[in-house]
């Protein structure tokens, strides 16, 4: 009996962005399964829904198989028991991103020992980009379709009423 390794990749994805679908098909090079956990947060108001980011990286992501989509509004490291993985996947786009995620591994590897924590690196043409700085662009009538793919680039102007 084969055992699937299993990564949890967990995030707001509001929206997916080329940056999110780099770092999971790095995970998909290393892991069986990934688990995209969206994490939903009570206190921020998201432009999509959980369950429309949900269907846009399942969309993102269609004929690769091996990634299945969960949703969470607890610490990390619950949803990680839950799905029952070994791994955290985290990207990494600079030196801020790395001194942030080692504190963030401390912490999740103090509480969960058992779970471990990859960093993978993006790709430099991805390493600019951020869901953020996306949704701001999009808010304010600038193209984004370099940033996000084509799925995600059209369900923001429908979102934002743009032609």
């Amino acid at each position: 009996m084969t055992t699937l390794r299993t990564a949890l990749y967990a995030g707001s994805f509001d929206p997916p962005t080329n940056g999110h679908l780099d770092v999971l098909t790095g995970a998909l090079r290393l892991f069986d399964e990934i688990v995209v956990a969206i994490g939903i947060h009570p206190g921020k108001t998201p432009l999509f829904s959980a369950e429309e980011r949900a269907d846009l990286v399942l969309r993102c992501v269609e004929g690769r198989g091996r990634v299945r989509v969960s949703f969470f509004s607890d610490l990390v490291i619950d949803e990680a028991r839950r799905q029952g993985v070994s791994a955290l996947v985290r990207g990494l786009r600079d030196a801020t991103d790395f001194d942030y995620e080692m504190q963030m591994s401390g912490m999740n590897g103090a509480m969960a020992p058992e779970i471990a924590t990859v960093f993978l690196p993006a790709s430099p043409a991805v390493r600019p980009i951020t869901a953020t700085l996306v949704r701001q662009i999009a808010q304010m009538g600038g193209d984004v379709s370099s940033f996000v793919p084509d799925v995600v680039a059209q369900a923001l102007k429908t979102r934002l009423g743009r032609p």
